[in-house]
């Protein structure tokens, strides 16, 4: 039997996106600014208003006509006191008007002098450092013009972004629904926390670890549970959890031993487009689809992760969270990554991509990589020790002080 090739890691994200359904993105619903936090826009927001509405002042001080600052004057009486969320009269020409931080700008006057660039003389104002016409001023639309697009759909909301839509006095927006996703763990040997472990049982870490990204993701995940380790509860397990979702994980039951059955249920069941990576930790991922009971129903997605919870974890992180992202319509899908200075040395690597568990830490300016001594993929407290995945290309011999891309975290956020 020939063995098949190992797929880099890149071209099977490129494979997998392309076959991944668009139907899901088409689901939408409406909700408040204040739940809106991680979720994907629906629909392009365009602005309503200039931001801020009005001209108004960058700082507290004095409202001017800027050509009668730009010669030695007299001292200019104070007319008038705006505070922020006050409107001003028209301003007399040779006067001037106590302005404050974020207070619109009156009519007739064009820019703004600080006032500790004043000083008072009988009451009056006299301008110790002349202002050009706009200084200190901030216009109307400087933040967001009306009518410019502000977001693009297919945008995850964040904080900052849930601020400006309340500066346009939104309450309410368009967001694509959840995914439905089908969450199950497979081996007889896997117990859930809070139950007894049996002889020769450990506790199942994954569950909870792939739950908690997929919450960050905000997504609707449903518990499939654990599945044992027998072909036909698998091809049932898998069949039940295809109806109730759009696409199903599991981890587990995807490599070659004889206890591993998620493959050939898949083959049985479904369509398996991708199996194999070139990637440490995380080779034996699978990625395919589950024929729905429906014919007229579209397959649903199917990803098998492998059984180690490192293995699993990177899989999830490169490949997985990226497709469902895809599946809801985001257009920025991949973490972000930046490089990094290696602190260590190392020989050629072998012809799989590595992802190793590493600590960063600050040496003149520059951000250093130091691995984790043991890079097992079953060590699933090496996640917590580290701050990310350094990235090691096939055949690559490292250096000290080499630069190398890093993948935070960080990132893995909402």
């Amino acid at each position: 039997m020939r063995v098949p090739a190992l797929t880099p890691i890149d071209e099977a994200l490129q494979r997998l996106l392309e076959q991944l359904p668009v139907q899901a993105a088409a689901r939408t619903e409406t909700v408040e600014l204040r739940t809106a936090l991680g979720r994907c826009l629906a629909k392009d927001i365009h602005a309503s208003r200039d931001v801020p509405p009005h001209a108004n002042s960058a700082m507290d001080g004095y409202a001017v006509r800027a050509a009668e600052t730009a010669v030695d004057t007299a001292a200019l009486p104070v007319t008038q006191r705006i505070a922020a969320g006050q409107v001003g009269e028209f301003l007399v020409p040779g006067s001037c008007a106590r302005i404050f931080t974020g207070a619109p700008l009156p009519e007739g006057a064009d820019a703004v002098v600080m006032q500790e660039n004043c000083e008072t003389v009988n009451g009056n104002i006299r301008v110790l450092q002349p202002v050009a016409s706009g200084e200190n001023v901030r216009p109307a639309g400087a933040d967001i013009k009306k009518d410019s697009r502000l977001f693009a759909a297919g945008r995850r909301l964040r904080p900052q972004d849930l601020g400006a839509l309340a500066s346009l006095g939104l309450t309410q927006m368009q967001v694509v629904k959840p995914l439905r996703v089908a969450l199950m763990t497979t081996g007889d040997e896997l117990q859930r926390p809070g139950n007894a472990l049996q002889p020769g049982q450990i506790y199942d870490s994954n569950f909870t670890t792939l739950h908690a990204l997929l919450a960050a993701l905000n997504m609707q995940v449903i518990d499939c549970g654990r599945v044992g380790d027998t072909l036909g509860s698998t091809r049932e397990a898998l069949l039940t959890a295809a109806q109730l979702a759009d696409c199903v994980i599991t981890t587990g039951g995807v490599s070659v031993g004889e206890e591993d059955h998620v493959r050939a249920a898949i083959e049985q069941i479904g369509e398996l487009k991708l199996w194999k990576l070139a990637v440490k930790p995380g080779k034996p991922f699978a990625f395919g689809s589950i024929n729905a009971a429906d014919d007229l129903a579209p397959p649903c997605q199917f990803f098998g992760l492998p059984g180690n919870p490192v293995s699993a974890f990177a899989t999830f992180v490169l490949l997985v969270r990226p497709a469902l992202l895809a599946m809801q319509g985001a257009t920025d899908l991949e973490p972000r990554r930046f490089a990094v200075s290696a602190g260590f040395e190392r020989g050629v690597s072998g012809g799989r991509q590595e992802y190793l568990r590493a600590c960063l830490v600050e040496s003149e300016g520059r951000l250093i990589a130091e691995p984790l001594v043991n890079q097992s993929s079953g060590v699933a407290a090496s996640l917590s020790r580290s701050d990310g995945l350094l990235i090691v290309p096939p055949q690559t011999q490292v250096s000290r002080g080499d630069s190398l891309w890093f993948l935070p975290f960080s990132e893995l956020g909402s």
